[in-house]
C-alpha cells in the first residue's frame, strides 16, 4: 500500500511539473508570435518587447556581441530601416527546453520574405521568467 500511495504521489508530481513546463512554453511562444507580428509590419519597437529591457542584455551576431537593450535596437533599426528590409518573419520553432525553474532556451530557424532578397538564420534564445513576463536576456542569432 505503500509503495502505491508513493507512485500516486510521483505521478502527480510529475503531472503538475508538465503542466507548468506546457504553460510557461506557450507563453513563450506567445512572446514570439508577438514580435513576430509586430516584425512583420515593420514595428521594431514593439517586436523588441519581448526582450529584457536592460543593459545586461546580449545580442551575438554576425558582427560579434551587442550589449544591452537600447544598443540592441538601434542594430535593428541600421540592420532594418524600411518595410523592404523587414519583410514578413516565420519561424520554425524546432525545440524550447527547460534550464531551470524561470528559464528556458529556445532553438529555432526565422525566414524573412522580403523585397531586398528572402534572409534565412538559425537561432538560440534564452527566456527568463522577469517580474512574472517572458523576456529574451540572450539572442544568438545567424
Amino acid at each position: 500500500m505503500k509503495k502505491l500511495i508513493l507512485l500516486l504521489c510521483l505521478i502527480t508530481a510529475f503531472n503538475g511539473f508538465s503542466q507548468d513546463e506546457e504553460k510557461d512554453k506557450k507563453a513563450i511562444q506567445k512572446v514570439l508570435k508577438a514580435q513576430r507580428i509586430a516584425w512583420s509590419k515593420n514595428n521594431i519597437e514593439d517586436f523588441m518587447e519581448g526582450y529584457w529591457k536592460s543593459d545586461s542584455l546580449k545580442f551575438y551576431g554576425s558582427n560579434g556581441v551587442t550589449y544591452g537593450w537600447e544598443n540592441t535596437l538601434e542594430r535593428y533599426k541600421k540592420a532594418y530601416p524600411t518595410k523592404d528590409h523587414t519583410g514578413i518573419l516565420s519561424f520554425k520553432i524546432n525545440d524550447i527546453s527547460k534550464i531551470s525553474d524561470g528559464a528556458y532556451y529556445v532553438l529555432g530557424e526565422y525566414h524573412l520574405k522580403r523585397e531586398v532578397g528572402n534572409a534565412d538564420g538559425f537561432f538560440m534564445i534564452i527566456f527568463k521568467k522577469i517580474n512574472d513576463e517572458w523576456k529574451i536576456i540572450a539572442d544568438m542569432s545567424s
